[in-house]
C-alpha cells in the first residue's frame, strides 16, 4: 500500500509531505482547489511523462517521492528483486524534472529507466479516473481479471509452461528440417568415404610399414650389392675381423709387460666382437632381401592407393583408421539426429495433446464464470445508479494453434443506456461512466489479485443522492480488501472514508496560487462534509446531519 508522499515544487504545490493510511481515504476540497493534484503527482512517480511545464514558477525543478509497503506482495517483491532494486519490504519511488525538462527516475536509490517505473507503478497502484492510463481497457487485463474471478491462476500456469515447451521442441525440430538437406548431403559423401575406406581393407601394422617395405623393395639390388660388398671387407682372409683379431693378440701379450693396458685390451677385443656380431647380422638380413618385381610393382600401387586416400582425407596414411573411426562416429550422430526428429515430433505431440486438454478445460471455466461474473458486474452497475446498462465478457475462438494463455479471446462489452448496443469497453464509456464500469468490477473481483492501492477520481460524476451512498458503500466494501483512495465532490461517497483528506487553494500576491493537503480530524470532517452538503454558509443543520452521515458510513 501507498504510505507516504512527498511532493515539491509540482504544478502549485510548493511543498506537500502526506501519510495515508490503510482502508479507504477520502478527498475532498472546494472545485477549482486542485484535488486532481494528488493524481497527477502519483502518475509523475508512477513514470508517466511530464515537461518543463510541470515545474512550479520560479523553481530549478520539480520532485516527487512515494513509499510502498510491499512486504507482502509477492508480484512487487519478485519484480524488485529480478531488476536488483529490493530493499527489505520497502519501495520508494522518485521522480524528479528540471525547469529545462530533463528528467530522472530512481527506485529505492537506484536510477532506472522510465519503463521499469511504469512497469513496477502498475503493480502498485491501479488509477480510475477520466484522464488517466486504464488497464481496465486492455484484453490482457481482461482476461487477468476474468481469471482472477473463476480462480483459474494455477491451471493458466500450467497451460502456458505447456505451451513453453511445446514451442521450445517446434523450434529443435525446425532447426533440425531446416538443415536436413545438407545434413542429407554431408550424410552422402560421409558414406561414401566410409565405403572406400573399407574397400581398401585397412590395416594398422601395415600402414605403419609400407612405406619402408617399398623403399627396401625397389632399393634391393642396390642393398644387396653394397651388403655384399661391406661382407667381404669384414670376413676376407686379412679384412677388417683378422686385422682386430691380430691386433687383439699382440696387445694381450703385452699385458705381462704392463698391466695397465688390459682396459686397452679389453676394448679393443670388444671392438673385434662387435664388428663380428655386425656381420652376423648383415648376412642374416642379405638372406631376407630378394628381388621381386612383382612385390614391387604391387607395393608401389598400393603406395599409391593409401596416399590418394590420405590426400582425401588431408590426413598422413598412418592416420587412414583414425579418420575411419571418426567417419563412422558423424555418421552415427547423422543417424541419431534423424532418430531424434522422430523422437521430438513425437514430444511435440504429446505436449500439444496436453494443451489442447488443458486449454479445453481452461475454456468450460471462463465460460461458465463469465456467465456468472457478467450478471454481477451488471447488477453492481445498476447499483452504481446505471439502469438499462449491461455488462457481457465475450469469450472468441482465436484460430487453429497453441497459445499463451489458452486458445480464446476476452473482451469486455458494456452498453450504457437501454436500446444500445453492447459495444467494447473503451468505446462505449466516458469517463465518469468507465470509474463507475471499474467499481462495480473491482467489487465483484474483490477476491482476486489487483493492484493493492485503486484510485478513483471523480467516480461519482452524474450521481447524487441514494445512488451517491451506494458508490461509497461500495468504495468501502472494497477497502475491505485494498488501499483506496477516492476523490470525490459527494459528501455521501466523502463520508464513507476512513481518513479524509482536504485540498485547499490559497492565494498569496508574493508566490501565486498554492495547494496544500490537510488530514481532517473529526470535527473537521464534520465541517468539511458540511460544507459540501450545505454550501458557502455552514448551518448547524447541515453539520448534524453531516455528523449523522458520517456515523452511518462508519
Amino acid at each position: 500500500m501507498l504510505s507516504q508522499l512527498s511532493v515539491k515544487n509540482l504544478a502549485v504545490v510548493d511543498q506537500l509531505e502526506l501519510t495515508l493510511e490503510p482502508g479507504m481515504s477520502s478527498v475532498t476540497g472546494e472545485t477549482g482547489s486542485g484535488k486532481s493534484i494528488l493524481v497527477q503527482a502519483l502518475s509523475f512517480a508512477l513514470g508517466s511523462r511530464g515537461d518543463s511545464s510541470i515545474v512550479r514558477n520560479g523553481k530549478e525543478k520539480a520532485e516527487v517521492s512515494a513509499v510502498f509497503e510491499v512486504e507482502k506482495n509477492n508480484k512487487v517483491q519478485s519484480y524488485l528483486q529480478k531488476n536488483e532494486l529490493e530493499d527489505e519490504g520497502e519501495c520508494v519511488l522518485r521522480r524528479v524534472i528540471g525547469k529545462d525538462g530533463r528528467s530522472r527516475a530512481f527506485i529505492n536509490g537506484s536510477s532506472v529507466a522510465l519503463s521499469t517505473m511504469r512497469k513496477l507503478g502498475s503493480l502498485l497502484i491501479d488509477m480510475h479516473g477520466q484522464n488517466e492510463h486504464q488497464l481496465l481497457l486492455r484484453q490482457d487485463q481482461q482476461l487477468e481479471l476474468l481469471d482472477g474471478y473463476a480462480k483459474l491462476d494455477k491451471q493458466v500456469y500450467d497451460l502456458n509452461i505447456a505451451v513453453s515447451k511445446y514451442k521450445n521442441v517446434r523450434e529443435k525440430i525446425e532447426t533440425l528440417n531446416k538443415n536436413q538437406d545438407t545434413i542429407l548431403l554431408q550424410q552422402e559423401i560421409l558414406s561414401h568415404h566410409l565405403i572406400e575406406l573399407n574397400d581398401a581393407a585397412l590395416e594398422q601394422k601395415e600402414l605403419d610399414t609400407i612405406e619402408t617395405d617399398y623403399k627396401v623393395s625397389a632399393n634391393a639390388k642396390s642393398l644387396i650389392e653394397k651388403i655384399v660388398e661391406i661382407l667381404g671387407q669384414i670376413d676376407s682372409e686379412g679384412g677388417t675381423n683378422d686385422q682386430l683379431v691380430n691386433l687383439s693378440n699382440k696387445l694381450t701379450k703385452e699385458l705381462e709387460i704392463d698391466p695397465s693396458l688390459s682396459d686397452t685390451a679389453e676394448l679393443l677385443l670388444s671392438s673385434q666382437l662387435q664388428l663380428q656380431e655386425c656381420s652376423y647380422n648383415l648376412s642374416n638380413y642379405l638372406s631376407s632381401l630378394s628381388i621381386d618385381e612383382q612385390r614391387i610393382s604391387y607395393l608401389e600401387d598400393r603406395l599409391g592407393e593409401l596416399h590418394n586416400l590420405s590426400r582425401k582425407h588431408n590426413c598422413g596414411i598412418t592416420e587412414l583408421l583414425k579418420i575411419k573411426d571418426s567417419i563412422k562416429d558423424k555418421l552415427s550422430e547423422i543417424e541419431t539426429k534423424g532418430g531424434s526428429i522422430k523422437g521430438l515430433a513425437e514430444e511435440k505431440a504429446k505436449y500439444e495433446s496436453d494443451y489442447r486438454l488443458k486449454a479445453e478445460q481452461i475454456k468450460q471455466i471462463r465460460t461458465d464464470k463469465a456467465s456468472k461474473f457478467s450478471k454481477l458486474v451488471t447488477k453492481t452497475m445498476h447499483e452504481l445508479g446505471m439502469p438499462g446498462s449491461e455488462f457481457m465478457v465475450n469469450i472468441s475462438d482465436k484460430k487453429e494453434g497453441i497459445y499463451l494463455n489458452g486458445s480464446e479471446s476476452i473482451e469486455f462489452l458494456v452498453k450504457i443506456n437501454t436500446g444500445q448496443k453492447l459495444m467494447p469497453l473503451n468505446k462505449v464509456a466516458s469517463g465518469g461512466e468507465l470509474s463507475r464500469v471499474s467499481l462495480a468490477i473491482s467489487v465483484v473481483t474483490a477476491d482476486s489479485e489487483y493492484a493493492p492501492t485503486l484510485i478513483f477520481d471523480e467516480v461519482d460524476v452524474g450521481i447524487s443522492g441514494a445512488i451517491a451512498e451506494v458508490v461509497g458503500s461500495k468504495l468501502k466494501e472494497l477497502s475491505h480488501h485494498y488501499q483506496v483512495i477516492c476523490i470525490t465532490h459527494l459528501a455521501q461517497v466523502a463520508s464513507f472514508g476512513r481518513q479524509h483528506l482536504r485540498v485547499v487553494k490559497v492565494q498569496k500576491e508574493d508566490c501565486g496560487a498554492k495547494t496544500t493537503v490537510e488530514e481532517l480530524t473529526n470535527d473537521d470532517r464534520v465541517q468539511e462534509v458540511a460544507r459540501i452538503l450545505g454550501g458557502v454558509t455552514i448551518t448547524e443543520k447541515a453539520r448534524n446531519a453531516a455528523a449523522e452521515m458520517i456515523n452511518k458510513s462508519a
